[in-house]
């Protein structure tokens, strides 16, 4: 196995003057003559307002900033390697932990990707930035902005490893993956809005950051 050193990644009113009833019917007519003035007052995108909610998604009606879009389409290409690293764990992993590690990593995951998919499309966005390939790459450096993402040899190198060489290499590239997934989360959780994509950052900070100590653990055994 490659000798790596991964250094982790821890980024960590409104008001109304009545001035009188006729004062007070004047302002309800405009109000109602002038609906398409109030939607103005929006606080999120206009295509929130008007996306009709995928079942059990409630983001998907709700007002989202260019942070909750990023979030989310960053996210999916994270959370999707993460489960071909997971998959991999199958016939050649040798410790018991890790495999109950890869087998939650999935049920955990694949969900959560799904969800994600369903948000951008009720918004109206791509599901995969537009400066991303296939990969979740982008630029001749392969640098899409996603902090822990496996560059294809060191998807290759775990795919050849077997038994105990694969426990060590797949708890260490999960840890750095992980860290990537939380820097991205913790950057949703100060900047994003939407209150459902922010809860979802949330679960994954708490989540992948206990999932980081229990990987170091099984390290430190092997």
């Amino acid at each position: 196995m490659t000798d790596r050193t991964r250094a982790f990644r821890r980024k960590p009113a409104r008001r109304i003057a009545a001035v009188g009833v006729v004062a007070a019917g004047a302002l309800l007519l405009a109000a109602c003559g002038n609906d398409d003035d109030m939607s103005g007052m929006d606080h999120g995108s206009s295509a929130a307002a008007s996306a009709t909610a995928e079942p059990g998604n409630s983001a998907s009606a709700a007002d989202f900033n260019d942070a909750d879009v990023s979030f989310a389409q960053m996210m999916i290409p994270h959370h999707q390697q993460a489960l071909e690293m997971a998959k991999l764990a199958d016939g050649r992993a040798s410790d018991s932990e890790i495999k109950e590690l890869a087998a939650q990593i999935e049920k955990a995951q694949d969900p959560e990707i799904k969800t994600m998919e369903g948000w951008l499309k009720s918004w109206g966005k791509p599901t995969q930035a537009e400066s991303m390939d296939h990969s979740g790459h982008s630029g001749d450096s392969g640098d899409s902005g996603m902090d822990g993402m496996m560059s294809d040899e060191d998807m290759k190198e775990l795919e050849a490893a077997k038994g105990t060489e694969f426990d060590k290499m797949f708890a260490q590239m999960m840890i750095d993956h992980h860290d990537g997934a939380i820097s991205m989360a913790e950057d949703e959780q100060k900047n994003g809005s939407n209150a459902d994509v922010k809860k979802m950052a949330d679960a994954i900070v708490e989540g992948q950051s206990a999932e980081v100590k229990q990987l170091q653990g099984i390290l430190d055994r092997l």
